[in-house]
């Protein structure tokens, strides 16, 4: 209950009485808490050589120590994760641009200062204005910043994470390269709290970026490939994280251990997790190709007495690899390999709607996501004929298509202020933003 309860403060009892946003998260070579950091228990040290809180860790040692922990997962089902495995050195990588917003475009800047307030909003884009070229396998995710609306953060199968300076000059584009993942990276996140990135991956890891300093100063390490992680809508300080086992996490960064663990038998691998708006539930949506229960394919979980609300939501023998909820109507929807979007109550009994889905696109088992807009009037959607559609919300008609990319278009987000701009990025390994 006290780990509850410190997970579920707005303040950790070690931080100071006014802590500024960035003092949350800190830096890799102090202690994420008072007490005294106690030897690693779930990494084996290397032989003849004790593992000693706050020392330097090389990065062939950091790949040995994976190596291990992967080996030994299926002795320890439930990663205890200590202040030596969360605050592990790294070297910062070198800056490629600039994050600032000085070089923005004029028009850009003011439209950023007035926001959404200034612009009509139910506006769809009308075409690709912008190429983002560095990655060079498949992107799986991208997101806006919600505080530094001029940034973009994209995740790809190249172990990589860019930071693009959208609207900066040509040259300035790239402002950061992150590689601390040695595998591919399936879900990239920015805080709330300001500069900083949570990305996770094949390597069993979710990490935490200072995207300013350009250094990894949190990691942390589960026993399955971490496919998604969301920051918990009113406390920066808790994440979810779901992975290939089936568990769901919700860690507390402060404390830097899994606050709380969601289970449920029969359950596939975690495609997507999505707070509600309080932030009191959690949908779930889980594989269920390998002969998992298709009624464990959608879940609604309550967050704290973490039990499921419901999981008989969809029924069908369809993955469901995006969960959105509305930002304002009492509804969440769910993109279908049946090649549609399903439409779902968000209060008991979850019920779907049988007489309104979403369904020009396609699919076609690729991870394909969709998004809502700012005043939820507009949902827009990837698919897997590298085309962007855009739905009305209410009827769901088809209002535009846009061919954006030759491969399958992956994941569609809406920018946070600006309601006639979307970012996009593909199978071939491409970001656009069309405005």
């Amino acid at each position: 209950m006290d780990l509850l309860r410190s997970a579920y403060s707005t303040n950790s009892d070690e931080e100071l009485e006014n802590p500024t946003p960035t003092k949350r998260f800190r830096h890799q070579n102090q202690p994420t808490s008072s007490r005294p950091l106690r030897p690693n228990s779930h990494f084996p040290n290397r032989p003849n050589e004790p593992l000693i809180p706050g020392r330097y860790v090389s990065k062939r040692e950091r790949a040995l120590l994976l190596n291990t922990s992967s080996s030994s997962a299926t002795t320890s089902p439930t990663p205890t994760t200590t202040a030596n495995d969360l605050v592990t050195p790294s070297t910062a990588t070198p800056s490629v641009g600039s994050v600032s917003s000085c070089n923005l475009r004029p028009d850009i800047s003011s439209s950023l200062k007035v926001g959404a307030k200034g612009a009509a909003r139910g506006q769809i884009p009308e075409k690709l204005s912008i190429v983002l070229n560095g990655h060079t396998k498949a992107v799986n995710a991208i997101h806006w910043s919600p505080t530094h609306a001029h940034l973009l953060a994209s995740a790809g199968m190249d172990h990589s994470v860019y930071v693009w300076n959208v609207w900066s000059r040509e040259d300035q584009k790239k402002a950061r390269i992150f590689n601390f993942h040695n595998t591919a990276i399936k879900d990239v996140r920015w805080s709330p709290q300001g500069l900083f990135l949570l990305s996770c991956g094949y390597d069993c890891t979710s990490r935490l970026i200072d995207v300013e300093k350009g250094t990894q100063t949190q990691f942390f390490k589960e026993d399955q490939t971490v496919d998604v992680v969301k920051f918990h809508p009113d406390n920066s300080n808790l994440f979810l994280s779901g992975g290939s086992n089936g568990l769901i996490r919700l860690w507390d960064i402060r404390a830097g251990r899994v606050a709380l663990e969601y289970k449920r038998g029969g359950l596939g691998p975690i495609l997507d997790v999505e707070f509600s708006l309080d932030g009191k539930q959690f949908i779930s949506s889980a594989d269920i190709t390998n002969g998992f229960a298709s009624e464990n394919s959608i879940i609604v979980w309550d967050v704290s007495r973490q039990i499921p609300l419901s999981n008989q939501v969809y029924v069908e023998a369809y993955t469901c690899p995006c969960i959105r909820y509305h930002p304002f109507d009492a509804l969440f929807v769910a993109q279908s390999n049946g090649n549609y979007i399903a439409i779902f109550s968000s209060a008991p009994p979850f019920r779907l709607d049988k007489y309104k889905r979403y369904e020009k696109h396609a699919v076609s088992g690729f991870p394909i996501k969709c998004n809502f807009n700012l005043d939820g009037q507009i949902l827009v959607s990837g698919s897997s004929d590298g085309c962007i559609y855009f739905y009305s919300s209410k009827t769901s008609e088809l209002l535009r298509k846009i061919k954006a990319y030759e491969r399958a278009c992956v994941d569609v987000i809406f920018h946070p202020r600006l309601p006639n701009v979307i970012a996009s990025c593909s199978w071939n390994g491409d970001v656009s933003v069309c405005e």
